[in-house]
């Protein structure tokens, strides 16, 4: 086994793990870089490879996770995408579901659709239900369409026909004819990207695939060609949103499946510290300097859904843009250290907006004059100036309090103590509200559960948001701040693939469902085996389910082997339970179907060697002292500080105490206790606010 690197691309620094043969890792981060976030990228690895004394040519292995995909989509970057669609669903994008997201809001705000209506156009044809066509091709006209838009400036170009994912030929054929007229003009084809029923949310995953591509091929493309002339001889992987890795190559192809793929390492991540601690059942809770993000993890897998939405407003369902894409279900919130805080209609306000890197913190000196929750943690004495990111920058404490001061306190009438603690309470507030989402809404209640506390920013916030829903019990991981770029390094290899097939259980063709499976099975094992992976592949199914007349599905798992009556018969039991556990109840005398056949290929399982903390001992040395906020001793208190590397296995610590690693900070509250296990982590037990 030779080297591998994993590095992570957040909003507001990049993450990067070194896994030696040995297993061991050594960390960093660096800001992050705007417009272009590889500069932080190479120079971050430059120096991570030089410290280390390891040659490029020694690195098998490079894995990367960005947000590239989602920023180019939310700040609306891309230029010259058009789309091609059935006459008549010209205004697909803009009727959306006709659903207003919050019915009592008379000012709503819809995202407005990514491509303008000039640049969609329409072709003559139609497609039934069946698959069956009514009206074939008419290819004179689809001709004229094409050079209408490329005459408009179009150079990408999605392709969403009616029913196409039953029936693709007329897809294929436009795309020959788009390849006779316009050589130049990229394509996505929508029974490629998502050959799912639901005309709406498939348009829009194709469309989003088409609006990234361009972007995220000359990405990877730049940074695969800068890492191969540094030396390095392997392929470049990249994290998709599900959770499994692919190449850079099969990425270019599907890059709408690498739209959040950066968050997705870090609730991997979550899950495996959930296994070392003998806790399957549990919150993954990531606060870097942007975004929170959380996810639930049961029976130490992370959720996932294919409902997933980009660009909610306010984080409110049904706001965003749907994209038919397996994704690890997650929650995401404007609520980072970057997040700006403000004096709103009298009360302190925190995010959505957010500093990130550039202009960064007003403590970073960096030009930033709004405070944020970076500053008010600095204030409150939860950070160390000197020390913030292992020291590589230095915190300017009197900026921030100003900055406090002139944007929060002085506006409400508060101490500048006060306005910081207000800043980082209303920030916890924020993710109570989002954890609670990703528990009590999904039927679990959050006192049964374990929170993993990672992130920049997550230790600092953590302990004070389990006291707030109950939760007992807290896992703080060594590396805290970089666990998402250690998620890399731990993720499989995986292609999903997922076709349309409404049928109800009771009267489905078995053996149609055979073979569409191996067809499936071979398309995705074939991408696996694209990505070097000499060894066992192996396929797992599963479908979305419902009862007959209902309009949302909940995933079920689909048994290996040829699907008989018996093997239904297995599908429709396991449907009850999963509807029961979701729902409180089931009813098993009501029909029921599959609308999405679905099935993953994994393969290239690696294994992380975490670094095990040192021998117990009767010693702990303190770091050193410092004055820090908390409101159960009525404002600053002597607060001992430790250092993380310094902590052997089985040392207890009682709060308040702060602790200290280069990649971020835990703040142990009044009343919480922590227990350092095996592998460094610390073990936080507390008790409700």
């Amino acid at each position: 086994m030779s080297y591998r690197i994993g590095f992570d691309v957040g909003g507001t620094f990049t993450d990067f793990v070194l896994q030696s043969p040995a297993g061991e890792l050594t960390t960093a981060k660096r800001l992050t870089t705007y417009p272009d976030p590889s500069e932080a990228c190479l120079a971050g690895l430059d120096a991570l490879l030089a410290g280390a004394g390891v040659a490029w040519r020694d690195v098998a292995q490079t894995v990367h996770g960005t947000t590239l995909g989602s920023n180019v989509v939310i700040e609306r970057k891309a230029r010259g995408v058009g789309l091609l669609t059935t006459r008549g669903f010209r205004d697909v994008l803009l009727i959306g579901r006709e659903k207003r997201y919050q019915v009592y809001d008379l000012q709503i705000e819809k995202p407005r659709p990514l491509i303008p209506r000039r640049l969609i156009g329409e072709v003559t044809e139609r497609v039934l239900a069946d698959g069956s066509v009514r009206t074939p091709l008419d290819e004179a006209d689809a001709r004229e369409a094409i050079r209408a838009l490329v005459e408009r400036g179009v150079t990408t170009l999605a392709i969403c026909l009616l029913h196409a994912y039953l029936n693709p030929a007329h897809e294929r054929r436009l795309a020959a004819l788009v390849a006779e007229e316009a050589p130049q003009v990229t394509v996505t084809l929508s029974h490629e990207v998502s050959p799912t029923f639901r005309e709406y949310e498939r348009t829009s995953t194709t469309v989003v695939n088409a609006y990234v591509m361009t972007a995220l091929r000359e990405y990877l493309r730049g940074l695969g060609a800068a890492l191969a002339g540094r030396g390095y001889g392997g392929r470049l992987f990249v994290m998709q949103s599900s959770g499994g890795v692919a190449t850079a190559d099969a990425m270019e192809r599907y890059p709408v499946r690498m739209i959040e793929s950066g968050p997705a390492a870090g609730a991997l991540m979550a899950a495996a510290y959930g296994e070392l601690t003998g806790h399957r059942d549990l919150i993954a809770f990531d606060m870097g300097g942007t975004t929170a993000k959380l996810a639930l993890v049961e029976n130490g897998r992370p959720g996932t859904t294919t409902a997933f939405e980009l660009h909610r407003v306010h984080g409110a369902a049904g706001s965003g843009l749907p994209m038919n894409i397996q994704a690890i279900d997650l929650v995401e919130i404007g609520a980072g250290g970057g997040s700006i805080a403000r004096a709103h209609l009298g009360v302190v306000a925190v995010g959505p907006e957010s500093a990130s890197s550039a202009p960064g913190p007003v403590c970073y000196g960096r030009g930033g004059l709004e405070p944020t929750v970076t500053d008010a943690n600095l204030v409150l004495g939860y950070l160390n100036a000197d020390y913030f990111a292992g020291g590589t920058l230095r915190l300017d404490a009197e900026a921030a309090r100003r900055a406090i001061a002139t944007r929060v306190a002085q506006p409400l009438g508060l101490s500048v103590e006060d306005a910081a603690w207000g800043i980082h309470a209303m920030v916890n507030t924020n993710m109570e509200l989002a954890t609670r989402v990703v528990s009590i809404e999904r039927g679990r209640d959050p006192r049964d559960l374990t929170l993993v506390a990672f992130g920049g920013s997550g230790p600092v916030h953590g302990c004070r948001l389990a006291q707030a829903l109950g939760i007992p019990r807290i896992v703080l991981p060594a590396s805290a701040g970089v666990t998402a770029a250690i998620g890399l390094l731990a993720a499989e290899v995986k292609f999903d693939v997922a076709r349309t097939y409404v049928r109800r259980l009771d009267s489905v063709d078995g053996a149609f469902l055979d073979t569409m499976y191996d067809e499936m099975s071979a398309q995705a094992v074939a991408v696996v085996h694209e990505s070097a992976v000499a060894g066992e592949v192996v396929v797992a199914r599963s479908a979305d389910a419902r009862y007959v007349g209902q309009g949302y599905e909940v995933t079920v798992p689909i048994p290996q082997g040829r699907l008989d009556a018996a093997a239904l018969g297995r599908v429709q039991v396991s449907f009850h339970q999963v509807y029961a556990a979701r729902y409180g109840y089931a009813n098993p005398a009501e029909p029921v179907e599959i609308v999405t056949w679905k099935l993953s290929a994994v393969g290239g399982s690696p294994r992380i060697a975490l670094a095990k903390a040192g021998a117990s001992s009767a010693d702990v040395r303190r770091k050193g002292t410092r004055r820090a906020y908390f409101p159960e001793a009525r404002g600053y208190t002597d607060t001992p500080v430790y250092d993380r590397y310094e902590l052997a296995a089985g040392t207890s610590l009682t709060g308040p105490a702060i602790v200290e690693e280069r990649e971020s900070t835990t703040v142990l509250p009044p009343g919480v206790t922590a227990t350092v296990d095996e592998y460094a982590s610390l073990i936080a037990e507390t008790r409700p606010a």
